[in-house]
């Protein structure tokens, strides 16, 4: 891994990317304090209005930010969209009302939905060599993780000294940081033919629904995404009202699901390089969805199991959920060039949260009205429809698709 960050590129952009992540921590904590003094006891009903927001801005702007953004510099479009977000936090602090606050997040996530894809497709292009790229992706899941379990602790030394509005200009300054650390680079220019807007909008989609291995990414996605929204959606319920534990329990069994997430991150690349990217995602796609089914029925039969095997179940899942997203990079790399990429990875993008759309509020839902375990074997079902799915239409002796 240390090879990569000589390469002063590539290490000023993941340098970026973990400071714009603590920055996101941070309004997340802060997100929901605010909530909570705007609307008291609803507070939960507008933070599941605020992750919808996300979500659709996710998956209806991605692809429009991308065709947009295509035309200009790369660092003009990263630096443009990091400013956007510095400026949306730096207001969040004076909203008083809570259309105010749907109103700031959906153009937060909307510049969002501009970076990400931007950055990720990047990346390629900066690492050339598939060892070096490979090795990124895993570096990247793992900052991902670091986040989710760094930014709460990080926060709460912070609300110590100061009140939850000081959090959002943490995360202005994080944004701020991740801007001049692109503005620092040079960044390699996309070269290609022009294309009518309607086209550059559709492009990705259409090169990521032609290619078998891509077709099978998705497929896959929805399988993760199903046990993944299981976990963050139900846990707070399985911890506090299942298991009669309080906040600190809550946080050890989210750590043991990043836990999990990291170490196979951090196991990857060896692995990839063996056997594979299709064999390693179809492998832990299987054990992910049996894992899901075989706890379901035991919720069902015998209720929770004790507490210790319900952590290493958490970091099993959260390990194999690893195993299946971290090497869509790749899949994605190889499935178009250079010009294309930047549509490639805002397809991805938004296909892979259209996933999260569908099953945020399906673990919810089934988790308050059908009890924990009927929850699970819904989503367990679906994650082992998603895997037959992902078998079908991405055989393995099919696994050249062709972009258009």
């Amino acid at each position: 891994m240390r090879t990569l960050f000589r390469n002063p590129v590539y290490a000023r952009l993941f340098a970026a990317q973990v400071v714009a992540l603590t920055g996101s921590g941070l309004l997340t904590v802060a997100l929901g304090l605010l909530a909570f003094d705007l609307a008291g006891g609803q507070a939960g009903a507008v933070l599941g209005l605020v992750y919808t927001i996300k979500m659709l801005a996710y998956v209806g702007l991605s692809p429009l930010a991308q065709a947009w953004a295509v035309r200009w510099p790369r660092r003009t479009v990263l630096v443009g969209a990091d400013l956007v977000r510095a400026a949306v936090a730096l207001c969040l602090p004076f909203v008083t009302e809570v259309w105010q606050v749907y109103g700031l997040v959906f153009a937060l996530q909307c510049a969002s939905a501009t970076f990400t894809p931007a950055y990720q497709a990047t990346l390629p292009d900066v690492l050339p060599n598939e060892g070096d790229y490979t090795r990124a992706l895993s570096l990247s899941r793992l900052a991902y993780d670091l986040e989710n379990l760094s930014s709460p602790a990080l926060a709460g030394l912070l609300l110590g000294v100061m009140s939850y509005s000081g959090l959002f200009v943490g995360t202005t300054l994080g944004f701020l940081a991740s801007a001049a650390l692109v503005l620092s680079v040079t960044l390699p220019a996309i070269h290609g033919t022009y294309r009518p807007f309607s086209d550059r909008v559709t492009r990705g989609v259409r090169i990521y629904l032609a290619t078998p291995r891509l077709r099978g990414l998705l497929a896959l996605n929805l399988g993760a995404a199903a046990a993944g929204a299981f976990v963050l959606v139900n846990t707070v319920v399985l911890v506090r009202a299942g298991f009669g534990r309080g906040e600190a329990a809550l946080a050890l069994a989210m750590a043991a699901y990043g836990a999990g997430s990291m170490a196979a991150a951090l196991a990857l690349p060896p692995v990839l390089e063996r056997l594979g990217d299709r064999a390693v995602m179809m492998a832990a796609g299987t054990a992910q969805a049996l894992v899901a089914l075989a706890l379901a029925l035991w919720l069902m039969v015998q209720g929770l199991p004790g507490w210790g095997a319900f952590l290493g179940l958490w970091v099993v899942i959260g390990a194999l959920y690893s195993a299946v997203l971290t090497p869509s990079g790749r899949l994605l790399r190889r499935s178009a060039g250079a010009e294309d990429r930047p549509a490639l990875f805002a397809a991805q993008f938004a296909l892979s949260h259209a996933c999260w759309l569908l099953t945020y509020p399906l673990a919810g839902w089934a988790g308050a009205t059908l009890g924990m375990g009927a929850a699970l074997l819904i989503l367990a079902i679906l994650a082992l429809a998603g895997l037959a799915l992902a078998c079908r239409v991405w055989p393995a002796d099919m696994d050249k698709g062709t972009p258009l």
